[in-house]
């Protein structure tokens, strides 16, 4: 069988998760990158040791996990620890990301989809993705959503969209668009359209040769994707 990576991004209060949803019910198989990036600073991994080491132990919870929120602060206003964080937990989700790939790959899957909050704006993956699928939804709609969501005023909310890469520049990077502007029925619908064309593709994985050479050698690959994400 022949199989190829899809990523699938969104904007916040785009609906994303209402995609992701579907597509589970459908049976496809989705690789959360934010769960993973959770998983891989658990306590006891390398990159919480490796985090605690450069950022002390002040960013630690009372039950030992990281303080997301006292990381977050950190990295915002210094980007030189922006990317010394990267550098420690990109590799070890990279890593986790492959597993997940060659697991869907001997199970068969048709194709895998890669949930990337940051797809568009890192740009680099998209290299290794035979689609791009953007959730959008128009800004009235957006800015509505997180509004309700969240509490936020319109002028806090607004401010935290604009702090994104708006869904209209993305759109245009996108190779499919789910528009979610209106009823969960017809977000389904879409989806359900999409899946169909994506069961019928005889697209091969961009290095379909490569992930054979993984099933025998998972070091060296993993090795060659990261220098090819992070770079």
């Amino acid at each position: 069988s022949t199989m190829f990576l899809v990523g699938l991004s969104g904007g916040i209060a785009s609906g994303k998760s209402t995609v992701v949803a579907v597509l589970r019910e459908l049976g496809c198989a989705v690789i959360d990158a934010d769960v993973i990036a959770r998983q891989v600073v658990q306590p006891h991994s390398k990159a919480h040791q490796q985090i605690l080491q450069h950022f002390g132990t002040e960013i630690l919870l009372e039950n030992g996990e990281i303080n997301r929120e006292a990381l977050g602060n950190i990295i915002f206003f210094q980007p030189e620890k922006r990317r010394l964080l990267n550098s420690i937990t990109h590799p070890e989700i990279l890593k986790e990301m492959l597993k997940q790939v060659l697991k869907y790959f001997v199970l068969g899957y048709r194709y895998v989809i890669l949930d990337i909050p940051l797809l568009f704006e890192t740009r680099g993956l998209t290299r290794f993705m035979k689609y791009t699928v953007l959730v959008y939804c128009d800004p009235p709609t957006q800015l509505a959503r997180l509004m309700r969501r969240s509490g936020l005023g319109a002028a806090e909310a607004g401010a935290r969209i604009g702090s994104q890469l708006p869904l209209d520049e993305k759109r245009r990077w996108a190779t499919h668009v789910i528009d979610n502007s209106g009823d969960r029925e017809s977000t389904r619908r879409q989806v359900l359209r999409l899946h169909a064309r994506l069961e019928g593709s005889l697209h091969f994985l961009w290095a379909r040769l490569a992930v054979g050479t993984a099933v025998a050698g998972l070091g060296g690959l993993a090795f060659l994707l990261i220098r090819h994400f992070i770079s």
